[in-house]
């Protein structure tokens, strides 16, 4: 019984430090080249994919939602709704429940790489429908609508049509560079800091 509430204590302890870790690497966004400026990339998602391979597919989820629902309760949801931040949840919490889940069987080096890259592909491919469907509708209406955000991307390519192919020329690689590097990432790091997470000894 001790033990387990020990174990349950632990956990929660992790989970609260790792949110915290992840909400200030989220606010350290920054633009990138060949990209309008309202797009920004940032590391986060190392952050709740460390969580859900030390602990579990759930605990992972867990700390994208916190980020997120921190992240709103600072800045407030604005005329956009916090779209940005259930975009970043649902996005985030498929990369890591995929990836996550996969680990958990397969707790290996080639396991680890299959479970990140295909957390990375799901990631990639409901950021497009996401996008079309849901996001950019509330942009229109939120910032001076569909001519003024297709401007953005036209300033950078000029025979850029509509915002369809504006998303599948510019957010489907970046989703797909942004997955990359942060699978990439955590591999690196999930050795050396699984003991920690996990609380063994190395």
């Amino acid at each position: 019984m001790n033990n387990t509430k020990k174990i349950s204590t632990r956990k929660m302890v992790i989970i609260g430090m790792m949110t915290a870790i992840g909400t200030v690497v989220y606010y350290l966004d920054f633009g990138v080249p060949l990209m309008p400026s309202f797009i920004k990339l940032d590391f986060s998602n190392v952050i709740s994919l460390l969580t859900g391979f030390a602990l579990g597919p759930i605990e992972g989820v867990v700390v994208c939602l916190l980020k997120n629902l921190i992240h709103v309760l600072i800045k407030g949801f604005g005329t956009t709704m916090g779209i940005g931040d259930i975009f970043d949840f649902v996005t985030s919490a498929t990369f890591v429940l995929v990836a996550a889940l996969i680990y958990k069987k397969h707790r290996t080096k080639k396991g680890a790489i299959v479970a990140t890259l295909s957390g990375m592909l799901a990631f990639t491919i409901i950021s497009l429908p996401l996008n079309y469907f849901i996001v950019y509708p509330i942009y229109f209406k939120a910032y001076g609508g569909e001519a003024a955000i297709l401007g953005a991307y036209k300033e950078i390519m000029p025979s850029v049509k509509n915002i369809f192919s504006a998303l599948c020329i510019f957010n489907l690689p970046f989703t797909f560079i942004k997955g990359l590097l942060c699978s990439i990432i955590t591999l690196v790091a999930y050795k050396p800091l699984s003991p920690i997470l996990k609380g063994k000894k190395a």
